[in-house]
């Protein structure tokens, strides 16, 4: 008996310490993450895969291709699936807390304190944490070049990808173009079964996934039916965010009209105190869908950051513990593996298209901030420095910038 228990208090022990190093290293990432969801990938692959091997460079890959898929905020899903294949559902939760509440915490201050006035978005210090998220993406797109496209058939994908993303920018052209870069990894690589993937872990099993995504249907389905039949403010507030939360695909910019049809010509806030969070919202780290944080905030006050923020980010993680089970067992089939390795092309292919546009056009304008972004570069490619060492030295070089 006295041997059970010890395995158990060791066990105990060592889930907490997993739980504890999860929580350390998703808020330090929610402090550090600049540069919206696709420089978020580049964080995540130095800080999870490269610093700590938590998953392996495939998985990551499959894992990034399956958020792709799905509606909602890509980077808090493979945050919260990287949380969960850690340390269960409970590590998915402390993930996406760790990498969210910083930029909640934020924007509700924002809210309360200003009430939409303007407090210098555009300072320099912004704007350097700006060129670090050039430099962390170009890295990102260095590495996972090297990994998912390193042939000829995978690097035509990619920069057709890149091509297409570039000239055809709306929500719909990125799930088109994922869907058509699986169809032409099954065509290309159809006689080429890839090594089989190694098998992730998922404390999740199929009847809980299966529950999972039957809830997110039905909670679609049933709040707005719900909502015609009573005057409850604080239920309309959560069909509104959990709706904008399940249906936007293509990033957090693309829930900006999602979000703005439902809060503006209701009347719940202007459209000019809209803005002005919307544009607060690219100066903090983390995931811009905490622009529902600041939102609610604006219209309800605390209680309304806590409805907000759980109603807009609950379809992410109802969507990541559905698929997660089925998709461990996905990724070993065939055709799925050749449809996966053309994704993954394409995953490379959009992170290089965001490198220009947004990222560079927006940050990289003087020579000055050329050399910063060099400088930066640098840090991290070749003298390996953590992130947080370039976001410090960015802020600061952004400053100068600003005063020279």
């Amino acid at each position: 008996m006295h041997k059970k228990e010890e395995a158990v208090d060791q066990e105990t022990f060592s889930k907490a310490g997993t739980l504890k190093d999860l929580l350390f290293v998703s808020v330090k990432l929610g402090l550090t993450s600049f540069g919206g969801p696709i420089a978020h990938l580049g964080y995540f692959h130095l800080e999870y895969i490269r610093r700590r091997q938590w998953m392996d460079e495939r998985s990551y890959a499959d894992l990034v291709a399956l958020c792709q898929l799905l509606p909602g905020p890509a980077s808090s899903q493979i945050g919260i699936g990287i949380g969960i294949v850690r340390a269960g559902l409970l590590g998915g939760l402390v993930a996406w807390l760790g990498f969210t509440l910083p930029s909640v915490i934020a924007m509700a201050l924002f809210a309360f304190i200003l009430q939409g006035s303007d407090i210098g978005i555009g300072t320099g210090w912004i704007h350097g944490l700006k060129i670090v998220a050039v430099a962390i993406v170009a890295q990102a797109v260095i590495i996972m070049g090297q990994k998912l496209a390193p042939d000829r058939k995978r690097a035509t994908v990619a920069l057709a990808a890149t091509i297409v993303t570039l000239m055809w920018q709306t929500a719909l052209s990125q799930a088109l173009l994922i869907v058509a870069a699986g169809i032409a990894g099954t065509i290309l690589y159809r006689r080429t079964l890839s090594p089989e993937p190694p098998r992730l872990t998922v404390h999740v099993s199929r009847g809980f996934a299966a529950a999972c995504l039957s809830l997110f249907a039905a909670l679609l389905i049933v709040l707005p039916l719900i909502r015609q039949g009573t005057s409850m403010n604080e239920l309309a507030l959560f069909d509104s965010f959990y709706r904008a939360g399940s249906l936007v695909f293509g990033g957090g910019h693309v829930v900006l009209p999602l979000l703005e049809r439902e809060v503006v010509p209701t009347g719940w806030i202007g459209k000019e105190d809209f803005l002005a969070g919307y544009g607060a919202a690219q100066a903090v780290p983390g995931p811009l869908f905490t622009f529902a944080s600041y939102l609610g905030a604006m219209i309800s006050g605390v209680k309304g950051v806590l409805i907000a923020t759980t109603s807009i980010f609950l379809p992410a993680f109802l969507l990541v513990a559905g698929a997660l089970p089925f998709w461990n067992a996905l990724r070993r089939n065939a055709v799925a593996q050749g449809a996966l390795i053309g994704i993954n092309a394409a995953v490379v292919g959009i992170l290089l298209a965001a490198l220009y546009n947004p990222l560079w056009t927006t940050s990289i304008q003087t020579s000055g901030e050329f050399i910063l972004a060099s400088v930066l570069f640098l840090m991290l490619v070749f003298w390996k420095l953590p992130p947080w060492t370039a976001v410090i030295a960015g802020a600061a070089g952004g400053m100068l910038l600003d005063l020279f």
